[in-house]
């Protein structure tokens, strides 16, 4: 089965956080810069969208209901809710914490739950326009409503996955060009003993690295920004394994989705940088014939 790649929406600025809800059959995931959250049902092509009020670095559904999400908007972790149709206002039911308030310029960005039902999620800042704030964000764990730091010293937090036969939690921070693994206890959500697995200087790998999967297999699935590539890499032995083309030079995020867990979703952003960004970057992309499978995203238990 060859590997190919479909575009399955119109470019964004900036998009992220892809979330497949498997009961619903519905792929979420944002426009952080637009302020934007997304809904595409593959099975008839729709696609659905509402705003939220500021910029939005993740959102992921709560467990035990059809319209209730928790979303990083700004510094804030909110309760949300929205019908899923289109151009319907969402209503924020309360907000959980506010995060880096000492650094009025940070936003969350990735966020995800872990298998148990948490949430982790980290910030990044700019000193200026396009200038990172080094070692200025940190990540966050919410095990429900209660909010606890697990790192600091992020400069851009990004992806995470979770390995439940390996005890492991990966983690990227971008700006290190490198591949972190926590031991992680699923029991208590606690993580330590951090060492790094994958080297993109080391592998010669251009670009940063940014969202993050993981397959049935223990592989990790890597976007790349400014790659236009997911990379396939085996945490273990830090071997790269496959390197998936995509049309679009800054590749954001992935996760696995579709009926049988078996379509590598794809978001890409459009953002000037150096030099503009022509479609289809900033597109989402449905990659097929990976011959792997992935694990259902969880959602947050509140």
């Amino acid at each position: 089965m060859s590997v190919k790649v479909e575009r399955i929406t119109d470019p964004l600025v900036l998009g992220e956080g892809p979330h497949w809800d498997a009961a619903h059959q519905v792929l979420y995931f944002v426009d952080i810069v637009n302020c934007t959250l997304y809904r595409y049902k593959p099975a008839t092509g729709e696609q659905t969208k509402t705003k939220l009020g500021d910029v939005v670095g993740f959102v992921v559904p709560i467990e035990g209901t059809s319209d209730q999400f928790v979303a990083g908007v700004k510094r804030e972790f909110q309760v949300v809710q929205w019908d899923g149709t289109d151009g319907s206002a969402p209503r924020v039911l309360r907000t959980l914490g506010e995060v880096d308030q000492q650094r009025p310029a940070n936003r969350i960005n990735d966020g995800k739950a872990d298998p148990r039902g948490r949430l982790f999620a980290g910030t990044m800042g700019e000193d200026s326009p396009g200038q990172f704030a080094m070692n200025k964000g940190s990540l966050y764990r919410l095990d429900g409503p209660k909010m606890k730091k697990v790192a600091e010293g992020v400069t851009v937090s990004n992806g995470l996955a979770w390995d439940l036969n390996e005890k492991a939690m990966y983690y990227i921070d971008s700006i290190e060009q490198n591949i972190r693994r926590y031991d992680y206890d699923v029991d208590t959500g606690e993580i330590s003993n951090m060492r790094h697995v994958f080297d993109f200087k080391k592998n010669e790998i251009e670009g940063l690295p940014d969202g993050t999967t993981i397959d049935t297999e223990g592989n990790l699935w890597v976007a790349v920004f400014d790659g236009s590539c997911v990379l396939n890499i085996n945490p273990r032995t830090g071997q790269l394994l496959r390197k998936i083309p995509i049309p679009a030079k800054q590749v954001t995020s992935a996760t696995f989705g579709g009926p049988n867990m078996d379509v590598l979703y794809v978001t890409t952003a459009s953002l000037n940088i150096e030099g503009e960004q022509l479609p289809p970057c900033g597109a989402t992309f449905a990659v097929t014939g990976l011959g792997v499978k992935g694990h259902p995203n969880a959602n947050f238990k509140l």
